[in-house]
């Protein structure tokens, strides 16, 4: 620890029982009396999420995805997979017909079928102690009788409510007045917290089944969408087996396609053994770490996708040819443009902190890494009124050139951005992380793993350094990247842009087996809460 306490800032967080770190100070209250009720810390994870959904309306929801990394003692990690389909009726041909050139955000064509649902029943079926209707029940009670507006929850209301006044049904549940709520203005959803306590009785059937489904399908057919109760019968999260890879002394693990974690793990792979990494300092080694990432996202963009579509196995976008590319890319920008092996950019997606992230560890050992996002601020901006369903917008990430990996697809789940993330010392967990905010995910998982395990900053330092963003033709920077590392990378190449918000959020827990604490730490940016037990 380095902190003098003599300017502003943030400690980490000690526990010795259990720990939570969600993007909420509700939340974190409600998984720390989840646990002390006897609930595990999948229990812990799912009631905080119900409450996310009211509490952050603008970064997760019910009609949005949800992945997560589950470590019991003993066992093996899990990854659980629960992003939706595009309807089987889906017509990409159709959509460029009629003069479509990319996937509106509003469009029903970016409304997968939303798979955090099912995700929440099975991980509470392989994890849960405590009733499911048990944990609802708090989330159910903040949208029907209201929860103050939190101060950065208000900033991004603010930013995005010339969106929330496209569709009148919309304005009247997220606008006052035709405008954005302020800090600590009272917000309910009454229909939202009839949906939470049906999902809380009937398990899935109470969002996939019944007149919350039948509401789903009418809302978004009505605005030309191709859904039906069929697709949302057949969305199913899975679980899978996560991938990994070493870097600086331990195991970073991710989930799998159709998320972005081997993205990460191309980046770190890059970095980690690079002579020329090894030897830069201060300001190189930002610009190096911007054009890696660069690099790493244009091969994602020519590989990540559903599964079952991808062409370029793991094997080989993790493999020395990937990685001699992300290098030559990182130490000389020009050849990303040039190659076979580099990719035709998707274009400029914005990134935002349009997800919520939280890890829990339990008395028992279980650890669970927990992911639930809207993509995009407010999802789709399309909600389903009467059940108080707010659409994500994923399926804005397809493409719709018919060679592309990504390419709309009746069934097929898009390249996912969204990603919890593993330490692993030794076969054990020793750090379940996440860090929010859209595309920026990947590179934050890197450089947080680069501030922790190379830099050797303590877990709340390392979350609160100032980040950058190499993406596409630009870098994006926050305020806290100085003038002489600006100076450095312009002198560079790198188009610097300022962050029209701080990049991304992130939360983490330590488990410090050596003396038998937990350290939680969470992201100043959001309002973020760490709390010990």
């Amino acid at each position: 620890m380095s902190r003098t306490f003599q300017t502003p800032g943030r400690s980490a967080v000690y526990g010795t029982r259990a720990m939570v770190a969600t993007s909420h100070p509700a939340a974190s209250l409600l998984a720390v009396e989840t646990l002390k009720r006897g609930g595990s810390a999948a229990d812990a994870a799912l009631a905080a999420s119900a409450l996310l959904c009211a509490v952050e309306p603008h970064m997760t929801g019910i009609g949005g995805d949800c992945f997560a990394l589950v470590a019991a003692p003993g066992e093996a990690p899990r990854a659980l997979m629960g992003s939706g389909q595009a309807p089987a009726g889906v017509d990409r041909e159709e959509a460029v017909a009629r003069g479509l050139t990319e996937i509106a955000d509003d469009s029903p064509l970016a409304v997968n079928v939303p798979g955090a649902v099912d995700a929440w029943t099975k991980l509470h079926a392989a994890y849960g102690r405590l009733p499911f209707a048990e944990l609802m029940e708090p989330a159910a009670k903040a949208a029907e009788e209201g929860y103050a507006v939190a101060p950065r929850v208000a900033f991004d209301w603010a930013r995005h409510a010339p969106r929330l006044a496209r569709h009148a049904e919309t304005a009247a549940l997220f606008l006052k007045d035709g405008g954005a709520l302020r800090a600590g203005d009272v917000h309910r959803q009454p229909a939202l917290a009839r949906t939470l306590r049906a999902i809380g009785r009937e398990g899935r059937a109470g969002f996939y089944e019944g007149a919350v489904a039948e509401e789903i399908v009418s809302v978004l057919r009505a605005r030309g969408g191709a859904h039906t109760l069929d697709d949302l019968a057949a969305c199913e999260a899975v679980w899978a087996e996560p991938i990994r890879s070493s870097f600086a002394g331990i195991d970073v693990v991710e989930t799998p396609p159709n998320g972005q974690g081997a993205t990460a793990l191309l980046i770190l792979k890059a970095l980690e053994g690079w002579d020329v990494w090894r030897a830069a300092r201060g300001p190189e080694r930002l610009r190096l770490y911007a054009e890696a990432t660069r690099a790493a996202y244009r091969l994602r963009d020519r590989a990540v996708t559903d599964p079952a579509a991808m062409t370029i196995g793991l094997d080989r976008f993790l493999g020395a040819e990937a990685v001699a590319f992300v290098r030559a890319a990182a130490a000389d920008p020009g050849p990303t443009a040039g190659p076979a092996h580099a990719a035709r950019d998707l274009g400029r997606v914005p990134w935002e902190t349009d997800t919520v992230y939280l890890a829990v560890v339990d008395e028992d050992g279980l650890v669970v890494s927990f992911i639930n996002s809207l993509f995009h601020p407010f999802g789709s901006t399309l909600v389903a009124p009467q059940s108080g369903v707010l659409f994500h917008c994923r399926g804005a990430s397809f493409s719709l050139a018919a060679d592309h990996p990504n390419a709309l697809a009746p069934g097929k789940r898009t390249m996912h951005t969204i990603i919890p993330g593993l330490v692993e010392k030794d076969g054990a967990p020793l750090l379940p992380f996440g860090v929010m905010g859209g595309h920026y995910q990947a590179a934050g998982h890197a450089h947080l793993m680069i501030r922790l395990f190379e830099e050797g900053l303590d877990l709340q330092e390392a979350i609160d350094a100032p980040r950058l963003f190499g993406y596409g033709t630009a870098t994006e920077v926050e305020e806290g990247i100085d003038a002489e590392n600006r100076a450095h990378l312009a002198a560079h190449g790198c188009t610097l842009e300022p962050a029209p918000s701080p990049i991304g959020g992130a939360q983490a827990i330590l488990v410090d087996r050596a003396r038998g604490v937990l350290v939680g730490a969470s992201d100043p940016r959001k309002d973020g809460c760490a709390l010990g037990w």
